[in-house]
């Protein structure tokens, strides 16, 4: 009887054992899939991360030349105001150098002396009439460069038509020609002077060599 128990028992023991086997096959064969399945993430995962990196460069890429085209666009900008503003400032500058001349006579005119009363009544007319061209000129921004006898010899605001010796310094305005004239900072028109040269002492003469006949004399 306790026989016939044992056997029973170990036959239902293998029976279990017959039905356990064919799941542990089941999940050793479960475990190569989950393995390919984390493979094909991690693949996918740097394909994804690649692609980030890539766009990020493009980013800063297309950041990068935003930013260049927003400092053009400023520096141009800049660029148009201050010529415009060039523009405005020295939009009358032909014709001013047209009238200079005309300016000119009128101040030779009335620095002449005047030979008789009718002639000082009309300098005091032209007078008044150089003063209100000249004012109105200086509204534009015109100044007169008008060197004095005895200053230095400018050449960024001088043209020197003649040279002249003296006694004294050379570069010295001897003389003024003709007025100069700027508008605002730029020069228009160079004043007309004559420079001093310092004379050049004159070198002392030097003996003659004594020639041949005289050596033979001074020898007998």
């Amino acid at each position: 009887m306790f026989k016939k128990k044992q056997q029973e028992t170990v036959e239902e023991q293998k029976e279990e054992t017959k039905e356990e086997a064919p799941e542990t096959e089941k999940k050793e064969e479960a475990v190569p899939e989950e393995e390919k399945y984390v493979q094909v993430l991690k693949e996918d995962y740097k394909k994804l991360t690649e692609a980030a990196d890539v766009k990020e460069k493009e980013k800063e890429e297309w950041k990068n030349k935003a930013y260049q085209a927003y400092a053009d666009m400023a520096n141009l900008r800049k660029s148009l105001e201050a010529d415009h503003r060039n523009a405005l400032r020295f939009r009358a500058e032909g014709f001013i150098e047209n009238l200079l001349p005309a300016l000119d006579s009128f101040y030779w005119a009335l620095s002449a002396e005047p030979n008789s009363q009718e002639a000082k009544n009309y300098q005091q007319g032209f007078s008044f009439i150089y003063n209100q061209i000249k004012s109105a000129l200086e509204n534009e921004g015109v100044t007169e460069v008008l060197p004095k006898v005895g200053d230095e010899f400018d050449p960024n605001s001088m043209h020197a038509m003649e040279l002249e010796e003296t006694e004294g310094e050379s570069n010295k305005v001897t003389m003024v020609m003709k007025k100069g004239y700027r508008l605002h900072e730029k020069l228009i028109a160079p004043a007309m002077v004559k420079v001093s040269k310092k004379k050049e002492e004159p070198k002392p003469e030097e003996a003659p060599a004594p020639s041949e006949e005289t050596n033979e004399s001074n020898k007998a």
